[in-house]
């Protein structure tokens, strides 16, 4: 049964410092019939109190609703919650220290509407915060609309930058979603990545929006901005590499599609990166990465007859393949030339 047009889900764990001004962004849309269904994820400051205050004094309060997990779970399993206890037709994520535009919903809803989409994905703009320094980024969508069967995943494949690969700003079908069978890994790193990865796959209708709809503020201690900070610690980057080795698993069945070299390519590229950012931050990592374990990034489990799959006439996908067969020292070698020649060490 649905309550609600919308849900917008609000995953809380201890963002005492920015969760007011995330929840009075949502307060504040233009469109009505919403409900804001807070995740509290038992952290150990007053972000939930807050939450409760506006439950007793906002105009809307009584369309807050707070779930409690047991404990301490992780983004995944709350993102997982939010998915079964939602109860609007649509379910829109919001990040608890990140706002929305006052009109997000009513153009997210709206093209949802007069497309019969089963997602939207508006723009949005990054804001990064170092050092009391403020940069902003816009990342807008061209408008455009997908009605036929494999069309989504094959634009989103073809582009290595080309959509998010971020659960938020996207208002989904919720009964879609559902019947997707999709869940977040209970992981606490790239757990969006995983999922995302793979949903595109799922998608027939999908529309992008021009518009502005999303603020995601990316702040010193964000995990995806290691060159503005003074250590990492290795779980973090190990997190992240356990993160791409599921979904390396998960496209195997994909093998047959045709934009399945264009996925194979778009993981493969992400490896590079993370290998870049690896020997680019090596100093400040601690304990460090051996050649042995950068290079088993580059690895795949797959059989022979798949790896010819993935070829698909790209011929990056043939080199990061032979690159893998080359010994650490040498491939290590090699991603650290390409990498100071793309300027990413």
């Amino acid at each position: 049964m649905n309550n609600y047009e919308v849900t917008i889900g609000i995953p809380v764990y201890n963002a005492e410092k920015y969760i007011q001004q995330s929840l009075e962004s949502a307060l504040a849309q233009t469109f009505d019939s919403i409900e804001f269904l807070v995740l509290d994820d038992c952290g150990t400051d007053g972000s939930v109190e807050i939450v409760r205050d506006y439950q007793q004094s906002h105009p809307r309060g009584k369309n807050i609703r707070i779930v409690h997990q047991p404990q301490n779970m992780g983004i995944g399993e709350g993102r997982n919650r939010i998915v079964n206890e939602a109860q609007g037709r649509y379910l829109f994520f919001l990040d608890a220290d990140d706002t929305i535009s006052s009109n997000a919903i009513q153009l997210l809803y709206d093209a949802a509407k007069s497309y019969k989409a089963q997602v939207v994905y508006g723009s949005h703009k990054r804001i990064e915060l170092f050092n009391e320094k403020e940069k902003e980024i816009l990342y807008r969508y061209s408008a455009i609309q997908f009605s036929n069967k494999d069309e989504f995943p094959s634009w989103v494949y073809r582009r290595y930058d080309g959509i998010q690969a971020t659960i938020w700003n996207i208002l989904m079908d919720l009964d879609f979603l559902r019947n997707c069978n999709l869940r977040f890994e209970p992981i606490s790193y790239w757990e969006d990545f995983m999922f995302m990865m793979l949903f595109p796959t799922y998608v027939t209708r999908a529309v992008l929006l021009p518009d502005i709809t999303y603020t995601y503020y990316c702040r010193n201690y964000s995990l995806s901005n290691f060159q503005h900070r003074s250590q990492i610690n290795k779980d973090e980057i190990e997190m992240t590499c356990k993160a791409i080795n599921h979904v390396k698993i998960q496209i195997s069945s994909l093998c047959d599609k045709h934009y399945y070299s264009h996925l194979f390519n778009k993981i493969m590229m992400t490896n590079f990166y993370v290998a870049c950012a690896i020997l680019r931050n090596k100093k400040i990592i601690n304990p460090s990465f051996s050649n042995r374990e950068i290079h088993r990034l580059l690895q795949f489990p797959f059989s022979f007859m798949q790896y010819m799959k993935s070829f698909g006439g790209l011929y990056s996908n043939m080199f990061f393949v032979i690159l893998s067969k080359f010994p650490p020292v040498i491939s290590v070698n090699i991603i650290k030339l390409l990498g100071k020649y793309k300027g990413l060490i």
